[in-house]
């Protein structure tokens, strides 16, 4: 199945804008988790926390599952294929990860940010700030990024096939 032209062309304009917006709120996360751990102000860290989970809920978890539904479409919908070719079906499972880890992740963002709000002095200095997460997520985004802006070559199995059975 082939989406029209117009159609691919809007939900590439979708898929770039939500993946785009994904890498930039994982940015953004990132800054806070830094200023949770670097500020000794006990009002900052909590309006972090709570910066951070609103920043998740509503923005990022958005964004990636947004990115996600584009990038299935973008896939099934033109001449790439999900399975034809390695850097689509990779850049598919990396964005499949990193949006069921996110959606997993974000009940411990909701737990340390109602952990901020009631915590005082060395418990709330404990939380520190949630920097693993978004930065393996970032490192994996920008990968994703680059292996749809290049495009290696290299056809899957089932790629070759549906080749062969077209020139034929």
């Amino acid at each position: 199945m082939t989406i029209s032209a117009r159609a691919r062309k809007a939900t590439l304009t979708a898929h770039v804008a939500v993946s785009v917006g994904w890498i930039g709120a994982v940015v953004v996360y990132l800054v806070l988790g830094v200023t949770a751990i670097t500020s000794e102000s006990i009002q900052t860290v909590r309006a972090v926390w709570l910066a951070m989970e609103a920043a998740g809920w509503f923005a990022i978890v958005p964004l990636a599952l947004t990115s996600l539904g584009t990038g299935l479409i973008m896939a099934l919908g033109t001449r790439w294929g999900l399975f034809r070719h390695y850097w689509v079906l990779i850049s598919f499972l990396l964005t499949l990860l990193s949006a069921v880890v996110l959606v997993l992740h974000m009940p411990t963002v909701s737990t340390q940010a109602a952990l901020a709000q009631q915590s005082e002095g060395a418990a709330l200095e404990a939380l520190g700030g949630d920097l693993a997460h978004p930065g393996v997520g970032l490192v994996i985004l920008l990968t994703i990024q680059a292996l749809n802006m290049y495009k290696p070559r290299g056809m899957t199995r089932y790629g070759w096939r549906k080749q062969q059975d077209q020139s034929d």
